[in-house]
Formats: C-alpha cells, structure tokens, sequence
C-alpha cells in the first residue's frame, strides 16, 4: 500500500485544534459564565429542584424523573458498547489482525494500517461512551436512594450534598453524548481527511448552538439556592 499522504496529517491536526479549542473555551465559559452556557443553567435548576423534591416530600416525581434518566442512560451505553464491540470483532478478524500495528510508529507507515487505526479511534470513542454512560447510572442510583432519606434522619444528606451528587452523574451523561457527537467526525475520517475536517466545523458550529445561550437574570428569584455555588466546589464530598 502507499504511504501516508500529506492531507491526512495536516487536516488531522487541524481537526484536532478546533475541537480543541473550542471545548477549551466551552470549559472556560462554564466555569466564568455559566448562566451563558445551558451546563451552567442545566446545573443550576438541577440544585432548585433537589431542594424542592425535599423540602415538599415530591418523592415519586423525584423518581420518576431519574428513572427516565437511567432509562436513557442505559440505552445509551448499550448501544455505545454493541458499536464498539461490532467494530471490534471488525478489526480482529483473521485478515486484518496481522496489519494491526502493535508499535505505535508503525501507524502512518501504510495507508490500509491507519485505516484500521481510525477504526480502532472509532472504537474507542463508543468505549469512552459506555463507560461514561454507566458512571452516570451509578451516580443517578445513589441520588435515587439518597434524595428520599429525610435530612432530619442523616445530617450529612444535605440538598447541597446530593445536588453535587446529581451533578457529577449528568456531567458524565454529557461526557457520553459529547464522545457520541466526535465520533461522527472519526467515522467521516473513514472518507478522507477533508471530509473530516469539513464535519469538524459543522459540529463545532452545532456545539456552540447546543452549548451556548443568553445569559439569564435570576436575581428575581425567591429560591434560596444561591448563585455562586455554580463556580465554588463543594467541599468534603465524594463521588
């Protein structure tokens, strides 16, 4: 087979520097303005609704709402896992597994090489997808419990605690979606590196749409959640 052409390093590495860059800013602008990022917003009415599930013992919507949760989660990761198992059969078929690269110089010595090696970036992607997805169940099952013990029964279950606790399992359910958006793009560097660098700015474009919105006001608000605990963490909790 011939050797690597140069488009594929060089819009490889552009394609990586704008997916880059942007969720480097999105992480800025969630922890410097997340009332403008709808993580931010998200984060905040999360916090709102631990409190009110607890102060009005709303105990079956709280259990309805995260069994929904769970239910998406869990599809999510199943799919994700029988992806990344098809690609994996794929790739250790008897044809294919003597050109798998095991010295990682080897990878752009051979155009059919770093074809299998974009497939095996592909499967990773839906790997890191069902692992994030069964964290977020984890941390989702323990809010379940957590969320109808009485605060008077153990101290330590504050709204503060659980909200934090809620948190960490959306922020891995975002993780999840986020590694099914980039695979897209690894599935269209199948095509060749320019469709894939094409596909990299139009999901950049659709990120900064699905990230982003108008700051909002909740200064008017008459819940006692307050906002600064969306750039403070909380201290002494665990996952």
């Amino acid at each position: 087979m011939g050797r690597i052409h140069w488009t594929e390093l060089v819009f490889g590495a552009a394609t990586f520097l704008v997916l880059t860059t942007y969720h480097v800013y999105w992480l800025h602008q969630v922890r410097q303005a997340p009332l403008r990022t709808y993580r931010g917003i998200t984060r905040y009415l999360r916090r709102i609704w631990v409190e009110s599930v607890m102060t009005e013992k709303r105990d079956i919507l709280s259990v309805q709402s995260l069994r929904n949760w769970i239910m998406a989660a869990s599809f999510l990761a199943s799919t994700a896992m029988i992806i990344g198992l098809g690609l994996l059969s794929f790739l250790f078929r008897p044809e294919h597994a003597t050109e798998i690269p095991f010295e990682f110089t080897l990878i752009f010595s051979r155009m059919k090489t770093l074809f299998l090696a974009k497939l095996m970036l592909l499967m990773v992607h839906f790997f890191f997808a069902f692992f994030s997805f069964t964290l977020s169940i984890r941390y989702l099952n323990q809010v379940n419990f957590m969320i109808n013990v009485p605060i008077e029964c153990d101290p330590m279950l504050t709204p503060e605690f659980i909200a934090h606790t809620l948190d960490l399992g959306m922020m891995h359910y975002t993780l999840g979606m986020r590694a099914y958006y980039l695979s897209v793009v690894a599935a269209l560097w199948l095509f060749g590196p320019v469709w894939m660098f094409l596909g990299s700015l139009i999901l950049t474009f659709f990120l900064y749409k699905l990230d982003h919105c108008c700051s909002l006001d909740y200064s008017t608000a008459s819940c006692d959640v307050q906002l600064h605990t969306l750039k403070e963490p909380l201290s002494g909790t665990k996952g």
